[in-house]
């Protein structure tokens, strides 16, 4: 293969794996020129089996949550990532957090660290596939579930001591009814604890003010 011919495969592509361009071809082959735009800086390897192109031969500038979906299929980005994707936390989140049915893991990478949080299969849901930069798309946490996974996974996330230090802002993007919904449906506990003291603090309007 052609670095021409790579171009005008993934140059409209964030990523792109191996096997992507191994299909019908010799993949040993591949990666062996891949190896080899890489150590020419032609290629940016981010993971195993996985690419971009160096920002001299890209067309679109790869999203961080974008590369997260890509690092692992079976996950969606969500808790202080998601938070503070939609405005609802004030602090700046460097690591991009996803959560997967799969192993955790933390990946550093040429673009950024990822943090893979394992949940449950049974919890695996409340993720919508939201449309990002230069039409590409990732998979994200409604804001409600982001709130419930990172309740889920923080030790005593459900005390209304640790809610009040996220000082949530921008409440009307919080949905009260599909919050108690997706609490309810979760059928832990910890979670229906959760909503009842997160509610509390929006009512009493004691996030961030605007």
């Amino acid at each position: 293969m052609k670095y021409e011919d790579l171009l005008n495969r993934v140059a409209d592509l964030p990523c792109f794996t191996t096997r992507f361009l191994a299909a019908g071809g010799n993949l040993p082959q591949i990666r062996l020129q891949l190896s080899r735009w890489v150590n020419s800086g032609r290629l940016i390897k981010l993971h195993k089996g996985l690419y971009t192109l160096s920002e001299p031969f890209r067309k679109i500038k790869p999203e961080p949550f974008s590369i997260a979906n890509s690092l692992k299929s079976a996950s969606y980005v969500s808790l202080q990532s998601a938070l503070a994707w939609y405005g609802l936390i004030p602090e700046f989140v460097p690591v991009v957090t996803s959560v997967t049915t799969g192993r955790p893991r933390l990946i550093d990478t040429p673009m950024g660290r990822f943090d893979f949080r394992h949940i449950n299969k049974s919890f695996f849901w409340g993720y919508q596939q939201i449309e990002l930069m230069d039409g590409q798309t990732a998979f994200i946490a409604r804001p409600e579930k982001a709130m419930l996974d990172l309740v889920y996974l923080t030790p005593g996330g459900d005390k209304e001591d640790f809610i009040k230090e996220l000082r949530i802002q921008d409440v009307e993007q919080i949905d009260k009814a599909v919050l108690r919904e997706f609490s309810e449906r979760s059928q832990i506990p910890k979670l229906k604890r959760a909503f009842q003291n997160i509610a509390r603090i929006i009512d009493r309007g004691e996030g961030v003010a605007l």
